[in-house]
């Protein structure tokens, strides 16, 4: 009995070498894979005031990504009460030599991200003006008009939703999300 207990496990052990010395060797790729989370160490959105001209800036740096260091820039958005306001997001990754424009991967892939504006005690509105292929909203592009003096905070974040967008921010996930200080003065 022990005898065909031990030739079993020879053949079981032969058959189990045969079929991992068999498996396909398959190369590692060169490229990182489509839609591959990238690093977004700076959001930077630029106000645009549609009565005037005159530009504001509000930024978030974080130069080490998440965990680590404390952001190195994390300005207050500062708006004019009763103000119509063209707004741009930018978004960065300046651990890289040149500066990498992620903002372009995500209107490339406009099909597959989405950002939402929440407000926290500020007088805002917020409306996107551009769109994907789908004629979903996408938000790196949007009007945002200021109310009365206030205030609190407004949100952003970015989801990634690759198959599943439908103009909400329920399916997918986070790639970046920031609560900005707000004043509307």
């Amino acid at each position: 009995m022990k005898k065909n207990q031990l030739k079993w496990t020879a053949i079981i052990a032969v058959i189990a070498l045969g079929i991992t010395s068999c498996k396909e060797n398959t190369p590692t790729p060169s490229n990182p894979p489509e839609n591959e989370t990238e690093l977004i160490t700076t959001v930077r959105l630029v106000f645009t005031d549609t009565s005037n001209q005159t530009v504001r800036v509000a930024s978030f740096s974080d130069i080490d990504g998440p965990g680590g260091n404390a952001p190195t820039i994390f300005d207050t958005i500062k708006l004019q009460p009763n103000k119509v306001y063209k707004t741009k997001i930018y978004l960065l990754d300046e651990t890289k030599n040149p500066v990498d424009s992620i903002s372009n991967q995500v209107l490339t892939e406009g099909a597959d991200h989405l950002f939402v504006f929440t407000k926290t005690g500020v007088n805002l509105l917020f409306n996107m003006t551009d769109a994907d292929k789908n004629n979903l909203p996408i938000g790196l592009s949007s009007l945002w008009t200021a109310g009365a003096n206030s205030f609190g905070s407004v949100t952003v974040v970015l989801r990634h939703q690759p198959g599943v967008k439908d103009g909400t921010v329920n399916p997918g996930e986070t790639d970046v999300e920031i609560v900005f200080p707000c004043k509307i003065e």
